[in-house]
């Protein structure tokens, strides 16, 4: 049996048990001190980490008793974020001490920042949280806490996104509690993107139940996505890639024309993600975005939302694009006229539908767009 200090997250006992994969009901946990140590924020990320600081206190839980199998399942998920057991000595509500272990960073690692509250964290990013460890420890035993480190920041953008479309409301034509039962659900492959599927029943318009059906569904997140146009030129800005997903499928012509895309990162809004991108993709700043819809691209299939804009720009000033070469994206980008984009489209030359969408959005309200700059 091993005894750890929690002095982070896992203070949240829903995250502990979600963890570990069973209550805490049975578990020794008392509330203990650490002399000499500081917990803080870490810089640009949701977690905190815990340093050495002369004077200073840090609070938490020394929990007693954790099994083999509970240590395996807390180094899985501690590991994904490069942190690795020491032992200390904690002091007890009686006074007295008790050695311990406790999850310590990688030196240099993480950059601390402000001291850390974990009330204020459970109301910003517990339920980030919790829904990212669920898809996390789903792959204890078929990935590496490696593995899982580097697929940390594709897991937060599908739970934002998940998070987000919980938020909406139902349809008051069903009822999912009773009109939706799932069997199973097994997550069967997670890279970059992810792959989901469910034994489900669902409720037929006759009002019976139907049979069991497996379906699987492709998770990505959700995205921005915005087609830069200079009303004043009348011109937009395309740009073209490599697209994996397509040559995979057995396209002839993988390299798209499209407009400018990208996923939308834990905490920033569809506007924020798609000026960001303009940046980093084609060099523009945009100075006023339109929406001009925002759907799923391919329900039966995917499970990605999509937030599409035409964004009004200055295109005889560009400075950078090509995308981020951290992300291995390699973008080239063309300015043409309003009127070639159109005839491109009716020709059936673009493969990309928010390309599409977004131009035949512009064709009913370029008229106004340019009238404004009168």
């Amino acid at each position: 049996m091993v005894d750890l200090f929690f002095y982070g997250t896992l203070r949240y006992v829903p995250l502990l048990e979600l963890v570990l994969g069973r209550g805490c009901a049975g578990l020794d946990i008392t509330e203990v001190s650490l002399a000499d140590h500081g917990v803080y924020a870490v810089r640009d990320q949701i977690f905190p980490m815990i340093a050495q600081a002369s004077g200073e206190t840090a609070t938490g839980l020394l929990v007693r008793g954790l099994s083999p199998a509970d240590l395996a399942a807390l180094d899985f998920y501690e590991g994904g974020f490069d942190y690795a057991l020491r032992p200390i000595t904690v002091k007890l509500p009686s006074g007295e001490e008790a050695a311990a272990r406790v999850y310590f960073p990688a030196p240099g690692q993480w950059q601390p920042a402000a001291p850390w509250d974990l009330e204020a964290w459970i109301a910003q990013s517990g339920a980030l949280t919790l829904r990212t460890a669920e898809e996390v420890m789903a792959y204890q035993g078929r990935m590496t806490a490696e593995q899982m480190r580097r697929s940390l920041p594709s897991i937060r953008r599908r739970a934002s996104a998940w998070l987000m479309a919980q938020s909406r409301t139902e349809d008051p034509a069903h009822d999912l509690s009773q009109d939706v039962q799932v069997e199973s659900h097994k997550r069967a492959y997670m890279n970059f993107f992810a792959m989901e599927e469910m034994d489900l029943r669902f409720r037929r318009y006759d009002g019976t139940m139907s049979p069991s059906v497996n379906r699987g569904v492709a998770l990505v997140g959700r995205a921005s996505v915005v087609l830069p146009y200079d009303p004043l030129r009348d011109q937009v800005l395309l740009v073209e890639q490599f697209r994996a997903a397509t040559f995979i499928a057995g396209e002839k012509r993988p390299w798209m024309w499209e407009p400018v895309a990208g996923l939308i990162d834990p905490g920033e809004t569809p506007e924020q993600t798609a000026c960001r991108e303009a940046v980093e993709e084609a060099g523009v700043t945009i100075s006023q975005l339109e929406r001009v819809t925002q759907a799923y691209p391919s329900s039966g299939a995917s499970g990605e939302f999509i937030y599409i804009f035409v964004g009004l720009t200055d295109l005889s000033c560009i400075s950078g694009g090509g995308g981020v070469a951290g992300e291995n994206e390699d973008l080239r980008s063309k300015i043409l006229s309003f009127d070639a984009l159109i005839q491109g489209i009716d020709d059936h030359h673009y493969q990309d539908m928010p390309l599409i969408t977004a131009g035949l959005w512009l064709s009913r309200h370029r008229e106004r767009l340019r009238a404004e700059l009168r």
